[in-house]
């Protein structure tokens, strides 16, 4: 990514803990100057403070982009101290969970071109995904750069409308969890059926993590990498009639995961 845009005139963060953290160390990996950026941060980290990133201080005066990093608990606190910089020179991106994009406007004002995005936990390793949309004032160029800046901690998916948010919040917002869970359940199945607890634990992470990178590298669909594994009468396909029946396995306790999490989403509206 070509950062020289934002090395001219600027980025500012609002908010800088894990999420803003992660994506602030992809950019700075990428090349983005520390001479660059402004953060606004209450309380640094050991890790922010030896960046050479500005922490505080007086803003640039028309900055390429704010990220607006904060927790939704405390984005009424936190946004008077970066309104100025709304008016249309500066595009507002934010990752917070929940702000809607009219919530963000009656902070900035109309005319503020701003991109609400959805990124996910695996971010903080450079292997998350974020959905993004733009309200009104948003053009082409800006999505470019909203999506340059969140391919620093991973994918970006472009969404049509804002309402898909709740259902990017269900899917892959919360999917971590889901995944970690999962994890934990194949553990206890293996040591129910005899294996030491570490020992189920390292196979059931591999097995996950494995798994998920050969469905990201292969180029085949899901569906076709369970019939490359599945022998006919063999152990897996044992398996699978377990986990693939209609009205108890995975397929709709899954749905009603998703759900529940997006329906959850709805009502956090802010």
């Amino acid at each position: 990514m070509e950062f020289s845009e934002l090395d001219r005139r600027g980025l500012v963060i609002l908010g800088c803990g894990k999420m803003g953290s992660a994506m602030l160390a992809g950019w700075l990996a990428r090349g983005l100057s520390p001479d660059a950026v402004t953060v606004l941060e209450p309380h640094p980290s050991d890790w922010l403070k030896s960046t050479g990133v500005r922490i505080g201080g007086e803003l640039p005066e028309a900055p390429g982009a704010l990220v607006v990093a904060v927790k939704p608990q405390v984005m009424d606190a936190a946004l008077p101290s970066a309104a100025s910089l709304g008016g249309g020179g500066t595009l507002v991106v934010s990752v917070a969970a929940g702000t809607t994009l009219d919530r963000l406007g009656a902070s900035f004002g109309p005319a503020t071109p701003i991109v609400r995005a959805m990124p996910n936990t695996p971010a903080a390793i450079g292997r998350g995904i974020s959905a993004i949309i733009g309200n009104d004032a948003v053009d082409a160029g800006h999505l470019d750069l909203a999506e340059a800046l969140l391919s620093a901690v991973g994918q970006v998916v472009r969404l049509e409308t804002e309402d898909q948010i709740d259902a990017v919040t269900g899917l892959s917002g919360s999917g971590p969890a889901y995944v970690f869970h999962m994890i934990e359940a194949m553990t206890a199945a293996g040591v129910a059926e005899g294996l030491p607890a570490d020992m189920a634990t390292e196979l059931a992470v591999a097995t996950v993590a494995g798994a998920g990178a050969l469905a990201l590298e292969s180029g085949e669909t899901a569906e076709q990498l369970r019939i490359n594994v599945t022998s006919p009468n063999g152990t897996t396909q044992a398996g699978l009639e377990v986990l693939m029946d209609e009205g108890s396995g995975l397929k709709p306790l899954i749905a009603r995961t998703v759900a529940a999490a997006a329906a959850r989403s709805r009502e956090l509206k802010g």
